[in-house]
C-alpha cells in the first residue's frame, strides 16, 4: 500500500523517566494500572503501529482515556512522542527541528478540534483565511482562496458574519474551511463534532463525507462514536487503555471482531448495513447454474438485496473479472435476520 502516514511502535508515556518505559521488556508487559504504581508513569499510547494510504479517511475510535487524542497530537508533535517513528510522505517527522515543523503544519497538515478555536474578533473570511496569512500570502490570495472554501463548505453569504453570530454547526464549517484554505495533504479530526446537537452532528458527517468526494483529502478522523467511525471510516482502529485493539474495515470488524471488548462494541450494529458481499458469498456448488447477473464483493447486503431476491439464481460475486464466490437469497436472509 502506498503510504502517506506510517506510524510504528508508538509510545507517549508521562512521568518520570518516561522513555525508559518503551526500552524496558519488562515494563511494557505491564498493565496500566501496574506500571503507574510502579513507576509513577502512564502510557497513553503503547506500541501503536498503522499505516494511512492517500484519499482515505482512516479512523481512531476508542472510549473517553484510551489515548486516541494523544495520538493524534502525536502525528503532527503537538505532543512529542516518547518512542517510536512516524513518516510523513517519507519523513520521519520525530526528526524535524522546529522550523520544519512549523512548515509542515503550516503547508502539509492541518487540524480541526472540538472546540472550534475562531478568533471572536475577525470575520469568518478573515478567520478561513488566517492559516493563508500566518504563510505569508498577500491579502488578495487569501481572501480569494478563502472565498473559495466558504462556498464550498456551505457558508456563502456569511462571509461578512462574526462567529458569535454563527451556530455552533455553522462555526463548525468556519473550522473545516480554515483548515482546507491552505490546501493540505492531511487533515487531522480531533472528535470535531462532539459538542454539536445529534442533527447537527449528522449534518457535519454528510458533510465530512461530501468534502472527501470532492476534494480527495487523506483525512484521520478521531472519535468515540462507533455509529460515526462506521459512516465515516475507510478504516477504523479501536484503541483501548493506549493499545490497538483491533484494526480494520467496518466490515471486519463486524465481521469478525477481534475479542470480546470489540464485539460488545459492534453487538447493536444492523449487520446488513456494514457486511459486504465479500463476508456472507459462499464457492458455488458443482450443480448450480452460473449464468445469473454479477455483482463486486464490496456492496453491501442491504444494497445488494433486491438485486439478489429478483435474481432467482446465484449471484455471482466478481472482481477483476474473477469469480470469488455466489450469493442467494439464502445468505441474504441469514443476514436480514440477524439485523
Amino acid at each position: 500500500m502506498t503510504r502517506v502516514i506510517s506510524v510504528r511502535d508508538l509510545w507517549k508515556v508521562f512521568g518520570p523517566k518516561a522513555a525508559q518505559v518503551p526500552a524496558s521488556t519488562d515494563l511494557c508487559a505491564l498493565s496500566r494500572r501496574e506500571l503507574l504504581d510502579r513507576t509513577g508513569c502512564t502510557a497513553a499510547v503503547r506500541d501503536i503501529s498503522f499505516d494511512v494510504a492517500p484519499g482515505e479517511v482512516f479512523v481512531v475510535m476508542g472510549l473517553s482515556g484510551s489515548g486516541k487524542s494523544t495520538l493524534v497530537r502525536c502525528l503532527t508533535r503537538l505532543v512529542e512522542p516518547t518512542a517510536g517513528e512516524v513518516v510523513f510522505e517519507g519523513e520521519d517527522i520525530l526528526n524535524a527541528d522546529r522550523k520544519r515543523l512549523r512548515e509542515l503544519r503550516r503547508r502539509k497538515f492541518s487540524m480541526v478540534f472540538q472546540h472550534f478555536g475562531l478568533l471572536p474578533y475577525r470575520r469568518v473570511v478573515d478567520n478561513v483565511a488566517y492559516g493563508l496569512e500566518i504563510r505569508g500570502a498577500g491579502r488578495a490570495e487569501r481572501t480569494r482562496r478563502a472565498m473559495e472554501v466558504i462556498e464550498l463548505v456551505g457558508l456563502d453569504g456569511y462571509e461578512n458574519s462574526y462567529p458569535d453570530q454563527l451556530s455552533g454547526g455553522m462555526q463548525q464549517r468556519v473550522g473545516l474551511a480554515r483548515a482546507l484554505a491552505v490546501d493540505p495533504d492531511v487533515l487531522f479530526f480531533d472528535e470535531p463534532f462532539s459538542a454539536l446537537d445529534p442533527l447537527i452532528r449528522r449534518d457535519m458527517q454528510n458533510e465530512v463525507i461530501r468534502l472527501h468526494h470532492e476534494v480527495g483529502k487523506t483525512m484521520v478522523f478521531i472519535t468515540h462514536d462507533l455509529s460515526e467511525a462506521l459512516k465515516l471510516g475507510d478504516r477504523i482502529l479501536i484503541m483501548r487503555d493506549g493499545m490497538t485493539v483491533q484494526c480494520g474495515t467496518g466490515a471486519d470488524l463486524v465481521g469478525a471482531p477481534a475479542d470480546d471488548y470489540v464485539r460488545d462494541f459492534v453487538r447493536d450494529v444492523p449487520r446488513a448495513r456494514v457486511l459486504t458481499l465479500r463476508w456472507v458469498m459462499r464457492p458455488p456448488r458443482p450443480d448450480e447454474p452460473l449464468d445469473g447477473p454479477e455483482l463486486g464483493p464490496d456492496v453491501v447486503v442491504v444494497d445488494a438485496a433486491r438485486p439478489v431476491l429478483d435474481a432467482g439464481k446465484p449471484v455471482k460475486i466478481v472482481e477483476d473479472g474473477q469469480l470469488l464466490g455466489v450469493v442467494t437469497g439464502d445468505e441474504i436472509f441469514a443476514v436480514l435476520a440477524g439485523a
